[in-house]
């Protein structure tokens, strides 16, 4: 485990005693993965359930065909979202979160608490 709390708490955490435990390489992976822009946002469609592509399209307001088509094989390639084909007529394509992407549910959750307590508009006084 990389990180569990304040630093302090955390030196012994990494797999190797030359990375600090802030920068070890799961978190930086982690952390390389979620920041890629509108990819919270796909995997928070997603965390609702499985969705075709127009679905994810339409929830994700301002993201174009290419770049989400490229986000969905990125996801997929890290192993957090997969993809579904049924076939029969016409074919249907779906994608899911996997049992690793559900796992992100709680940290999904928790940012958008944390975004309600300290990046919501405060009204005029």
């Amino acid at each position: 485990m990389c990180y569990t709390g304040p630093m302090d708490e955390a030196r012994d955490a990494c797999s190797s005693a030359e990375e600090s435990p802030a920068l070890c390489s799961s978190y930086i992976r982690a952390l390389s993965i979620l920041e890629r822009r509108w990819v919270g946002l796909v995997l928070r469609v997603l965390l609702e359930g499985p969705h075709r592509f127009n679905e994810i399209l339409a929830g994700v307001p301002g993201i174009t065909d290419t770049l989400l088509t490229n986000r969905l094989r990125e996801l997929e390639a890290e192993g957090l979202v997969e993809r579904r084909v049924h076939t029969g007529s016409p074919v249907r394509v779906e994608y899911e979160m996997t049992e690793a992407g559900r796992a992100l549910n709680g940290v999904m959750r928790a940012i958008a608490e944390w975004a309600d307590t300290w990046l919501a508009e405060k009204p005029p006084s």
